[in-house]
């Protein structure tokens, strides 16, 4: 394989796979990435047995053929040549060769046939929509996924295709997001599947700032992207997510209705004096006003109070401080609606324009 390029346009390609190479690996060859080089377009891959990342790009080879070079130090080394280089990639003998102007370097490659490839897979239903759509669903829920929980379901987001478009919901079994997509329907209704954490968070990554069409692929133990510069596949939680709607309670007749920044922005004051672990305060709500009393083992205290539209009986009840803050972060609008009965009944926040995305907060004793 030769392949001669310029740094900016095979940069770009190396950034976009290298999030999913961990730094130990299990096997050297995970360490490093596939280069497929053709007559008019190169394909580089990686892969960490459970997601597979391939980006293109239309750079052609001078000898087309497959070679794997280790990832971290080849991203180093591309990234610290010059603006305006050109790099040119061959192999000689048991070396792999790098060049540009009077830099040389010389890596050690793998043999490519060694390189993990995933299986056929048949996917059962598809959806269309602009990969902006998909990277704002998976933002407004992706925070509500538990870490390192031992019911392995919750560590990832669940998609789901359905009449209505595609649904992500994520929880922690103390929070809730979820948020509707209406989309193009899909081949097949009724598809449920659980991303992992790693595959949400690298397509985070990967879709910000793109505006290109993607298709998302689901099948039984996949979930594929595929776009017009990269393909994305990664392995699925085998387990069944909780019946979410279960926990979502109704909108009240007479909601709280709060301007999103001045309640964010009390919140935020107020858990500066929580108590530091448990992150726990309480919110007195009366007719036209609401408070947000904060205090911590050391006696000190906080209380904020703003004016709200509200006309029903009084309540108060505790929260995560920051549960409330993700999810009045994930709103776009100016306004909040939040739903409140008494003190052993869930929270229901939502946008007051746009009811799609909801987040449910379980209350806690203070």
């Amino acid at each position: 394989m030769r392949l001669c390029a310029p740094r900016e346009q095979l940069l770009p390609v190396l950034q976009q796979v290298i999030g999913v190479v961990e730094r130990r690996q299990t096997l050297p060859i995970l360490g490093h990435l596939l280069f497929d080089a053709g007559e008019m377009l190169l394909t580089v891959t990686t892969t960490d047995l459970e997601v597979e990342l391939q980006a293109s790009a239309e750079l052609p080879a001078e000898v087309a053929g497959r070679l794997t070079l280790p990832a971290r130090k080849l991203l180093d080394i591309v990234r610290s040549l010059p603006e305006g280089a050109q790099v040119e990639l061959s192999r000689d003998g048991g070396q792999a060769q790098l060049r540009s102007r009077r830099s040389r370097f010389s890596l050690s490659p793998l043999a490519a046939e060694d390189f993990p490839a995933l299986e056929e897979i048949e996917f059962d239903s598809q959806v269309r929509l602009p990969s902006s759509a998909l990277h704002e669903l998976l933002t407004r829920t992706h925070f509500a996924m538990a870490q390192q929980d031992v019911r392995y379901y919750l560590n990832g987001l669940l998609l789901e295709t359905s009449a209505r478009g595609l649904t992500a919901v994520a929880t922690d079994g103390h929070r809730l997001a979820l948020c509707d997509l209406p989309v193009a329907a899909a081949e097949a209704f009724g598809s449920q599947v659980i991303v992992p954490r790693k595959g949400v968070q690298e397509l985070l990554r990967l879709l910000g700032g793109n505006h290109q069409e993607v298709v998302v692929q689901l099948a039984s133990n996949h979930l594929r992207v595929a776009a017009p510069w990269l393909r994305f596949t990664c392995r699925l939680i085998d387990g069944r997510f909780p019946d979410y709607a279960r926990v979502i309670p109704p909108e009240s007749e007479q909601p709280v209705v709060a301007d999103r920044l001045l309640l964010r922005d009390a919140l935020a004051r107020a858990a500066i004096l929580s108590n530091e672990k448990y992150r726990g305060v309480r919110l007195r709500i009366a007719p036209g006003q609401l408070a947000v009393l904060a205090q911590n083992p050391e006696n000190e205290a906080a209380e904020e109070e703003l004016e709200v539209d509200y006309q029903g009986a009084e309540v108060e009840m505790g929260f995560n401080v920051s549960y409330l803050l993700d999810a009045l972060g994930a709103i776009g609008g100016d306004l909040v609606h939040l739903s409140l009965f008494d003190a052993s009944t869930s929270c229901l926040i939502s946008d007051a324009d746009d009811k799609r995305c909801r987040y449910v907060v379980m209350p806690m004793r203070l």
